[in-house]
């Protein structure tokens, strides 16, 4: 007696129970498809829903890039367990995904590993998968399953056809085809007939000149803020339009302009060699450049150095993103000294390089390390590069040391994973050590304001503002410190752009979503305005921000506690733009990963 008729559907069949049957006949069922249809809804839904969340946070980036492959692993469990696929369809289609997606990520670009295998390769393969199962599901016969498995091979396929030069803020790669020539290869091309050579040889008097009046000599500035003053500028950008002055193709990097004069000093990625910069101010073509064979890639941030660099008196210092730290002469780009962070901190490259731009104080170059115990910080010697001390700090940030004031004392403070360091520039004694832990980044630079408080901010967390008095009585810099929080607020939560100070409110991104807070109490006066992970600038006697949206707009905002108001705006820049903006007079330089420009912008009148 046949007792299949007694078995349910969920039964699993014996590889053997399939052996010899026909098209349409033995245990062969359609298929139970809800469960998938369910699942590719949850694969769309967790993708993209949270694109439109009224603000950004790192859980609903997760969701976003874990969620799709939470759904892929749930499409094989169906399909295993509640498919009502033959035991050797279950069999046969488990091995065919493994060995297919197994293949495309071996035949993929590298610029694909991690999250490319992640975000795209995992979920398209099994949405494939899914789907022609779904399509095929009536079909009583392994064709459906052979089917099933030719699509799942597309879609992993497919991933073997691109590559990408990192993600944008809300997670998403930035693709192109893998045959296609990227922005940098272009350059790299073109750089070799040096057609972006400067026309005319340069002074010793004119460098002399610039070099000892530099406008802009550090990251963000003489004092660090990302600020301008000396000009008003008009707003009706209608009938006076910013003036495009030059652009010019540049290597990617998240390197801001250092400027002196005629000279633009930047960082850049060029092939296999790591580039350092120097362009005529008014017309952008190049004066000399120096390179080292380095090259620095991460799948989010894709290739390229990160810092900036920093000239004083006469001297110009950069940090590379695989570790070298090297003087150069500001006129030829001739190394003077180098020094190998990966060596001098015993540790290797962190996840996105070697980010600290370094700081100068008197005969001391300062940078972050990030290295065990007292190798967080090192004071180099100006002159020759011998290491004057180091300091105990987090053994990550992207942000830089900064040199301030506090209660009339010069510090340096160094905002890192583990918090917030203030040492003596002269001798790295630590006079505090302010403990506020974070698992992720801080990507963003502290800020100091009034006499004795200063601004944490923090992606996630939000900001802090912590109160900094002196232990003793005594007004000097071998006093140990004390820390008072005086508020946390959860309004702003910049991620790796920074905010600027106006007039008791700070302004900056939550998120991709422009925000404006009170400093008194850390409360929210305003939010509005998507510009995604772009960065701000504030033009101080014009009470306006300058914000630079990651697509490449220009967007003048008004710095108004009271409302956000967006006056004017153009596109600037073509691509992913992180790079922090220089005002220098009414000249914007801007740049990202593939393109520089200047900009002359409108001013007031009664002020030209």
């Amino acid at each position: 007696m046949n007792d299949n008729s007694n078995r349910t559907d969920d039964s699993i069949d014996s590889p053997a129970d399939t052996v010899g049957t026909s098209e349409g006949q033995g245990n062969f069922k359609p298929l139970r498809v809800w469960p998938a249809v369910l699942l590719l809804v949850a694969m769309a839904a967790t993708k993209f829903l949270p694109t439109f969340a009224e603000e950004e946070s790192m859980a609903l980036m997760v969701i976003m890039i874990l969620g799709p492959v939470v759904c892929s692993l749930l499409i094989l469990v169906w399909w295993l367990a509640g498919s009502r696929a033959t035991a050797m369809e279950r069999i046969v289609g488990l091995v065919g995904i493994l060995c297919f997606a197994f293949l495309a990520a071996a035949l993929a670009d590298h610029t694909m590993r991690g999250p490319g295998m992640i975000v795209l390769l995992v979920p398209l393969g099994m949405a494939a998968f899914s789907l022609a199962a779904i399509l095929f599901k009536q079909h009583l016969s392994f064709k459906r399953t052979i089917i099933s498995l030719l699509v799942a091979a597309c879609g992993f396929g497919f991933v073997a056809l691109l590559r990408s030069d990192g993600m944008w803020g809300n997670g998403k790669l930035s693709l192109y085809w893998r045959w296609s020539e990227s922005a940098e290869e272009k350059l790299v091309a073109s750089r070799s007939t040096e057609s972006n050579l400067a026309p005319e040889s340069i002074s010793e008097q004119n460098f002399d000149s610039w070099l000892a009046n530099s406008e802009w000599p550090q990251f963000r500035g003489s004092n660090g803020h990302s600020e301008h003053t000396g000009v008003k500028f008009s707003t009706d950008w209608s009938t006076k339009k910013p003036k495009l002055i030059w652009k010019v193709p540049i290597g990617p990097g998240w390197s801001s302009f250092v400027v002196a004069g005629n000279l633009l000093f930047t960082q850049e990625q060029l092939g296999e060699h790591e580039m350092v910069a120097c362009y005529a101010a008014d017309t952008g073509k190049e004066i000399w450049k120096q390179q080292i064979k380095a090259r620095f890639f991460d799948p989010l941030g894709g290739p390229g150095p990160r810092a900036t660099p920093t000239l004083a008196d006469g001297k110009l210092f950069v940090q590379g993103a695989d570790g070298l730290l090297q003087r150069l002469d500001p006129k030829t780009g001739e190394v003077v000294w180098s020094q190998d962070l990966k060596e001098v901190a015993d540790r290797l490259p962190p996840t996105w390089g070697f980010s600290s731009s370094p700081l100068l104080i008197d005969s001391l170059v300062i940078v972050h390390a990030g290295g065990a115990e007292d190798k967080g910080i090192f004071a180099f010697n100006v002159e020759d590069g011998t290491v004057v001390w180091s300091a105990e700090s987090g053994d990550h940030s992207y942000s830089t040391p900064n040199r301030v004031e506090i209660g009339g004392v010069e510090y340096v403070i160094m905002l890192t994973n583990a918090g917030l360091n203030v040492l003596d520039p002269l001798t790295g004694d630590s006079r505090l050590n302010y403990q506020w832990k974070y698992s992720g980044y801080r990507a963003t630079q502290p800020r100091v304001v009034g006499n004795n408080s200063v601004l944490l901010p923090t992606q996630e967390l939000g900001t802090r503002r912590i109160q900094i008095t002196s232990a003793s009585s005594a007004t000097d810099s071998m006093s140990e410190l004390i820390a008072t929080e005086k508020w946390t607020s959860p309004h702003l939560k910049p991620d790796f752009n920074d905010f600027v100070v106006h007039e008791d409110h700070a302004f900056g991104f939550t998120g991709a979503i422009f925000t404006c807070v009170g400093l008194s109490d850390g409360k929210r006066k305003w939010k509005g305005g998507r510009y995604g992970k772009g960065q701000v600038f504030l033009l101080a006697d014009s009470a306006l921000l300058l914000v630079v949206s990651e697509s490449g707009e220009i967007l003048l905002v008004k710095a108004d506690p009271e409302s956000h108001q967006e006056l004017a705006k153009f596109q600037a820049l073509e691509g992913r733009t992180w790079n922090h903006p220089v005002v220098i007079g009414n000249r914007l330089y801007i740049r990202n990963s593939q393109e520089a420009a200047c900009y002359e912008l409108p001013v007031a009148e009664g002020n030209e």
